[in-house]
């Protein structure tokens, strides 16, 4: 025959509380078990002469409170193999108590009967104590698990189990991440019952409260101030939507997808130039202005009523778990070029049908940089066999369109003295791939090299009073030289 865990709720405060029935009950059991003794309820109980058997010791045994909560349960379900058991837990047993999420959860497998009886929750009287409407708004969080992204600061936030400075300190350091540091929460314990404290108090001094136990709450109030969550990505949404939106920004307005183009590329080189420099602060900001383009784009669509940044959001999400089974599946890749190739051929099977009349390389875009797009070509084409093995025939073939090229510049043909010239640069592209040379990152150097050698010789004639037009150009090279040497 199967067994049944009762399970009761000891209420939020002290046995004034405490309905009349599970008082009745709590007094006839000759076999209680409850998670801790640190209870009001429990205090008095014991007076009358109840003291149940409690997993205090088992907090002692685990440093995660995970495990102490797999062990309760644990015990609980084998006694539950024999008789049926008595568990009383602080508060209402199904709020905030995951030693009964876990022998709901677990019952099936032991062939347990789970009865669930009353309790008051610590949730009304706290309401009533900080006197707050959940209607506004209202977020209950476990402190023991407490993830930064989840909280929605415009919401009456309740952060529960903070039962000791070690859990407090993880609080307020999740918290102040994202709130600033005197930014004011009310410790509540005990609410409800004749021992009940609220203190006010800056986050920063959140683990020195002197009252945190077993019945200790974090109460932190809305954010009011939207200055306080230019963080967030939702207010980012909401500030490009009204940029957008009427009585918005004339200039945000007129734009489109058409006319935003050349800002994308600008920024994204301004992203560039902000790694080159090793500037981690500039960095953060351009890469804000990269996100900003991406929401103009995203708002454009929405008010087109195409797509959202919900649906951008979501395309690369699924796309990334989609493409890397690796990580979120059952797939092996053991280093990145595993990984490359992976990702191209779940690419190709994506798309399908779709895909069958498309040229290897119609998909690389036509609209990069030359240079760039003729290294993403040839390593394109490279996958699929049509490549040298070693570098000797590629110099070999610099070295015949070089030719090929002086025989145009004899010739003087504008128009295929170019076409040879371009073969002269996909050629060099060749070469700098075979040595895995990023070519576009190799003229990006020389051309911020050129730059700093050139502004040495400006500040040399200035230096002297010299101009330009007074120096031969084998003088202006000594300068250049002199540049070289200095590391520049």
């Amino acid at each position: 025959m199967a067994h049944t865990i009762t399970i009761l709720g000891l209420g939020a405060g002290d046995l004034d509380q405490l309905p009349i029935g599970i008082y009745k009950k709590l007094k006839r059991v000759s076999s209680l078990y409850v998670r801790t003794k640190d209870h009001p309820v429990l205090h008095e109980l014991k007076e009358e002469g109840i003291d149940p058997e409690s997993f205090d010791h088992i907090y002692e045994q685990h440093d995660q409170f995970s495990s102490v909560y797999e062990s309760i349960t644990a015990i609980l379900l084998e006694k539950a193999r024999e008789e049926d058991v008595v568990y009383a837990v602080p508060g209402h047993p199904l709020v905030a108590e995951e030693t009964v999420q876990r022998l709901i959860k677990g019952a099936n497998k032991y062939g347990v009967t789970i009865k669930v009886e009353g309790g008051q929750s610590f949730l009304d009287p706290v309401f009533a104590s900080l006197k707050i409407d959940p209607i506004e708004g209202f977020q209950l969080v476990d402190g023991t698990a407490l993830k930064r992204d989840e909280l929605q600061l415009r919401h009456h936030i309740l952060i529960g189990q903070v039962y000791d400075a070690f859990v407090a300190s993880e609080v307020k350091l999740t918290l102040m991440d994202i709130l600033p540091d005197d930014y004011l929460v009310t410790v509540a314990t005990a609410v409800g019952s004749k021992e009940e404290t609220l203190t006010e108090v800056p986050l920063y001094e959140l683990d020195r409260v002197t009252t945190l136990n077993n019945l200790t709450a974090v109460y932190v109030p809305p954010v009011k101030d939207d200055a306080l969550l230019t963080h967030e990505f939702t207010k980012l949404r909401d500030v490009i939507a009204t940029l957008r939106g009427p009585g918005g920004c004339p200039w945000d307005q007129k734009q489109t997808h058409e006319s935003l183009k050349p800002y994308l590329i600008e920024e994204a080189y301004e992203v560039l130039e902000a790694i080159d420099e090793q500037d981690e602060e500039n960095l953060a900001e351009e890469l804000g202005d990269v996100l900003l383009q991406v929401m103009l784009h995203a708002q454009i669509g929405e008010d087109d009523g195409y797509f959202s940044v919900s649906d951008v959001i979501t395309s690369i999400t699924e796309k990334m778990i989609r493409r890397h089974p690796h990580v979120f599946d059952t797939a092996h890749a053991d280093n990145s070029e595993a990984v490359v190739t992976q990702w191209e051929k779940i690419k190709r099977e994506e798309k399908g049908d779709k895909g069958s009349d498309e040229g290897l390389l119609d998909s690389i875009p036509k609209s990069l940089p030359s240079l760039l797009r003729a290294y993403n070509v040839q390593k394109k084409a490279a996958k699929v066999g049509f490549d040298w093995d070693d570098a000797q025939p590629m110099r070999e073939k610099l070295k015949e369109e070089l030719r090929e090229w002086e025989e145009e510049l004899e010739n003087g043909d504008p128009e295929a003295m170019k076409k040879e010239f371009g073969d002269v640069l996909f050629t060099i592209v060749n070469i700098a791939r075979f040595y895995k040379i990023e070519p576009e990152e190799a003229l990006r150097t020389t051309n911020e090299k050129f730059v700093r050698r050139f502004r040495y010789i400006e500040e040399t004639l200035k230096e002297t009073g010299s101009d330009w037009e007074e120096k031969s150009l084998d003088e202006l090279d000594v300068f250049w030289n002199e540049a070289k040497e200095r590391g520049l």
